[in-house]
């Protein structure tokens, strides 16, 4: 990825109550026409002493005044209250309760003393209350004071307030301002890095410091220097005692035991600068490093992507990802041809870009097939890098380069399994034509606790389309066998078509042994079912009672009506009433045997 645009300090943040300090880390950062400043007093009376009544110098409370101007939104409101001891976590700011959501603590080693600092956001009772005055009250240290634990010995009892405003002017430029917390004491000396640090324009950067505990009286080897420079403010802030309860904000001097300092450090940022070294020193006094804010003009887009869905299809690892790629809180557009990277367990799946440029607050929605690997049967994440050459490496400066990828877990389909069905034959009831019931044919060909059956087909297109499904069969008619059914059995995702075939046999002939020939429509003629249209091939011979052959046919004639069509008799003569015999040879290999019996003929 490109250089990341956000600055953060190489120490470890705990925000657990247990611990015994907190290093300075990034708490929050904002992108825009931000800047900042303070609100906040002490509730010291003096200078620290060596009285062991040094706890009736901390007031019950104090008050400052906020006042933005008219173009001046307030954005966020964080107030800090900090102290001697190991805590006070409940105080009132205007009277209202606030209760600490993060507490940092710091126990000297040498000292064996505590130290504290309490959090909350208050930015809804600040912008309810808007410009006035604000009081901190029930801030009670004196416990502790009192106790000869050692703090008015030391000279290091304190207590005090602060909120750190955060707000929003049109006026201003597009900055990036990070605001970075915890509680670090300055021993002797401390080096801070601020890394991965991209300065596109240094015009009105600056820095602003809470401390706690510095003593304008002492100012031994006490500074505070950026990239070796020494940061000074004389004559508020002289060079060599930075920290000496002054309020750059208000121009006091008389801000005893802390500091709100704010200065400009636009001379000792260079531009390209990806770094920035904080170094602070104090001789004898003990400072207490509380919150840290910068501002920089930052005109720099911040490219985001998000996975919004991937489309599958059944019994394939092609994959259609669709995606969304944002400029939120940016401070520039993102360019037009910005890489998309896709990737699978670290395999590069795909590539793509941004078709437009993106305006802050812009967006930009994209498809692209991707082929998974043959490895992949089941789950699978797509791992998505916006700002991606393919590499892992970007080519677009960013405000945060840590939001650039997304991960989208899903799980490839599979049609539902079915196995191969038996035909089903029925009787032939001539010229292939039968009649079958399948309603229930279908139900070992699935396991119905994966799939549901859909319906049977008479075509596979019907079938693909679910529609026009066969609406009888439990009593279905096949004009002509074989014919193919199709049935549709679906999954939650998926469906697959099965088939068998309709065939038919011939079946033996039901003889009929009685007719009538009187026209009367039953009986009429000698009546064989399952004959004409099934057997081609059959001889039909009937015989009076006297063994003569009076009637021969075959497929191409009419069923004997009576009459006789043999030499020796009468042609078109009917026959006498009476018991007439016949032999039906089918001449199929399945009915080898002829059909011989009698049968009752009269009119």
């Amino acid at each position: 990825m490109s250089v990341r645009f956000f600055i953060l300090f190489a120490f470890c943040i705990f925000f657990s109550w247990e611990n015994n300090a907190q290093n300075i880390a990034l708490y929050q950062q904002f992108n825009g026409r931000y800047d900042f400043t303070f609100v906040g007093n002490t509730l010291n009376l003096g200078e620290n002493n060596t009285s062991q009544g040094c706890a009736e110098l901390i007031a019950p409370s104090s008050s400052a005044v906020m006042n933005l101007t008219p173009s001046q939104q307030l954005y966020k409101a964080y107030l800090y209250w900090a102290g001697s001891g190991s805590g006070d976590t409940t105080v009132q700011l205007n009277g209202q309760p606030i209760s600490a959501q993060r507490l940092f603590t710091n126990t000297l080693i040498n000292s064996g003393l505590t130290y504290f600092s309490a959090f909350a956001e208050v930015t809804a009772a600040v912008a309810s209350t808007g410009n006035g005055t604000y009081t901190l009250s029930e801030l009670d240290v004196s416990a502790v004071l009192n106790s000869n634990a050692g703090y008015c010995t030391n000279r290091t009892n304190f207590a005090g307030w602060t909120l750190v405003i955060i707000y929003t002017d049109p006026s201003l430029p597009i900055n990036q301002l990070n605001l970075y917390d915890g509680l670090q004491n300055i021993p002797t000396s401390i080096d801070i890095t601020l890394t991965n640090l991209n300065v596109v324009d240094n015009d009105g950067a600056k820095i602003g410091f809470v401390a706690w505990e510095g003593d304008r009286g002492l100012a031994i080897n006490e500074s505070l220097r950026i990239n070796g420079t020494v940061l000074s403010n004389p004559p508020l802030n002289p060079a060599n005692n930075a920290f000496n309860g002054t309020n750059s904000v208000t121009g006091s001097n008389q801000l005893y035991n802390m500091d709100l300092d704010i200065y400009s450090i636009q001379n000792n940022i260079q531009l390209g600068d990806t770094s920035a070294l904080i170094q602070l020193t104090s001789g004898q006094d003990m400072v207490l490093m509380n919150v840290i804010l910068t501002t920089f003009n930052s005109q720099l887009p911040d490219a985001v992507l998000a996975i919004d869905a991937i489309e599958k299809t059944c019994d394939s690892n092609v994959i259609n990802v669709q995606y969304t790629v944002s400029n939120p809180n940016a401070t520039d557009p993102l360019p037009a041809n910005t890489p998309i990277a896709f990737y699978t367990e670290g395999i590069l799946l795909g590539q793509t870009a941004t078709q437009n440029i993106l305006p802050i607050n812009g967006t930009e929605s994209g498809q692209i097939t991707l082929t998974l690997p043959n490895t992949i049967v089941s789950t699978f994440t797509v791992v998505g890098q916006v700002d991606d050459t393919g590499n892992g490496q970007g080519v677009v400066l960013e405000l945060n380069e840590t939001n650039n990828g997304a991960n989208f877990s899903d799980t490839l389909i599979f049609k539902p399994e079915v196995t191969d069905l038996a035909p089903l034959v029925s009787c032939n009831l001539g010229f292939t034509r039968g009649i079958f019931n399948f309603q229930n044919y279908a139900d070992t060909a699935f396991d119905a606790s994966e799939a549901t059956f859909i319906g049977f087909y008479e075509s596979l297109a019907n079938a693909d389309a679910g529609i026009n499904s066969i609406a009888n069969p439990e009593d279905y008619t096949a004009i002509q066998t074989p014919q193919t059914i199709y049935f549709r059995v679906e999954n939650a995702s998926c469906y697959q078509i099965g088939q068998f075939e309709l065939q038919t046999k011939n079946c033996p002939p039901t003889i009929y042994n009685y007719v009538s020939a009187n026209n009367d429509g039953a009986n009429d003629f000698f009546t064989i079912e399952g004959l004409y249209g099934i057997f081609f091939q059959f001889e039909l011979e009937i015989y009076n009672r006297w063994g003569r052959l009076v009637w021969k046919g075959n497929h191409t004639q009419s069923p004997w009506d009576g009459f006789a069509n043999q030499p020796h008799t009468v042609s078109n003569y009917i026959s006498p009433k009476g018991t007439y015999y016949y032999i039906l040879r089918l001449n199929d290999p399945g009915f080898p045997e002829p059909y011989v019996g009698w049968l009752y003929f009269t009119f």
